[in-house]
């Protein structure tokens, strides 16, 4: 906890709120009807009170470095945790690797929090602030969704509804005709996102093999060594949630010959699951397949035909790197294990800083 990670959520949600109304112009027209100018109304980030502060400053109608209206300027106002979309703090979803469409990794959900915006409108005439509000409102009946990519090393890409809470307006004139006027409409948005926690590359901190070798004489300086025994996770459930094939036949808790959709999707000492029940692959003749039933203490029951077989995927031996459903074993679910038996007539020893065996000094 507490380490340092930085998806950039909360700034790429600010930048799409922002996008929003980046475009809004606006029109003059003569006596006649006739267009005399199109402006496009500047956007800026910052509080309301710096660009009041800034017409102050600059009270000259004329002066040509004065501060020009109409613009708008927004800025993000306020947190807040939202109850209503919460999940279990220990689901997960799969993304594939944005270097691999293959390969996916395990990630947490997101902490739902709503954004608190403000837009302010500020213009010296008042047909200016309606042309732009009139080309706001009617997006909002009362939200607008964007989609944003809140966590780009997932590519995950979400639907972040804006929702319209309340519209005021202001008029700050005051004074003798020389002073500037400023109207300011100001509308309140909510942006409901997300905020994803730390996005591992790997999973860390977990023990992924295990060796341990067999020696056969008491020699403490060099010793035989006959047998390597290895170990890796096994994946008891297949994380990815594809339906590999499916039953052709209702069977019970005891049948071990199976009729399958498709005997070729899988191969034999496969582990598959069909509802709760893990299986192991015993044999496979076309569409018939004998299973071993029951695996790593699930219990056999009966399932109906069409019932979804999934395999679970990875190497079958002992060795790195961990593949398929293998590689996204997280701390706290339950595994199984891939199991490899090597014999020697040697005097050697593994060396974790070499990762190799060598001779003992």
């Amino acid at each position: 906890m507490f380490g340092y990670f930085y998806n950039e959520v909360l700034r790429r949600t600010v930048i799409g709120f922002g996008t929003l109304f980046n475009g809004i112009s606006i029109q003059h027209e003569d006596g006649s009807g006739n267009t005399v100018s199109v402006m496009k109304v500047p956007l800026a980030y910052g509080p309301i009170q710096k660009f009041l502060a800034r017409i102050e400053q600059t009270p000259d109608l004329n002066k040509p470095t004065s501060i020009t209206l109409p613009r708008m300027s927004f800025e993000f106002s306020g947190l807040s945790y939202d109850p209503s979309r919460k999940v279990s703090q220990t689901q997960t979803f799969l993304v594939p690797k944005p270097d691999s469409k293959t390969t996916v990794k395990k990630v947490y959900m997101p902490v739902p929090y709503n954004m608190a915006f403000e837009l302010n409108i500020m213009t010296k005439l008042n047909d200016d602030a309606l042309q732009i509000v009139e080309q706001i409102l009617p997006y909002f009946q009362p939200s607008y969704t964007l989609s944003i990519n809140l966590a780009g090393d997932i590519n995950e890409i979400r639907d972040v509804p804006v929702i319209m809470d309340n519209l005021s307006f202001t008029d700050n004139y005051e004074g003798d005709y020389s002073t500037r006027r400023a109207l300011i409409y100001t509308l309140n948005f909510t942006a409901k996102t997300y905020i994803f926690g730390p996005i591992p590359d790997q999973s860390t901190g977990i023990i992924k093999k295990a060796t341990l070798d067999y020696m056969t004489n008491m020699d403490r300086k060099k010793p035989l060594r006959e047998l390597r025994y290895s170990v890796t996770p096994r994946a008891i459930k297949d994380y990815t949630g594809t339906v590999d094939t499916f039953l052709n036949e209702n069977i019970d808790a005891s049948e071990t010959q199976l009729e399958v959709g498709n005997g070729a999707a899988l191969e034999h000492c496969d582990y598959i699951t069909i509802d709760n029940e893990e299986m192991w692959v015993k044999a496979i003749n076309g569409n018939s397949i004998t299973v071993q039933r029951g695996k790593d203490g699930t219990a056999p029951t009966a399932h109906v035909n069409g019932a979804g077989i999934h395999k679970m995927t990875g190497k079958a031996d002992a060795t790195l790197p961990l593949t398929g459903d293998n590689a996204l074993i997280e701390v706290g679910d339950d595994f199984g294990f891939n199991e490899t038996r090597s014999f020697y007539q040697d005097f050697k020893e593994f060396s974790p800083a070499q990762n190799k065996d060598v001779d003992p000094s």
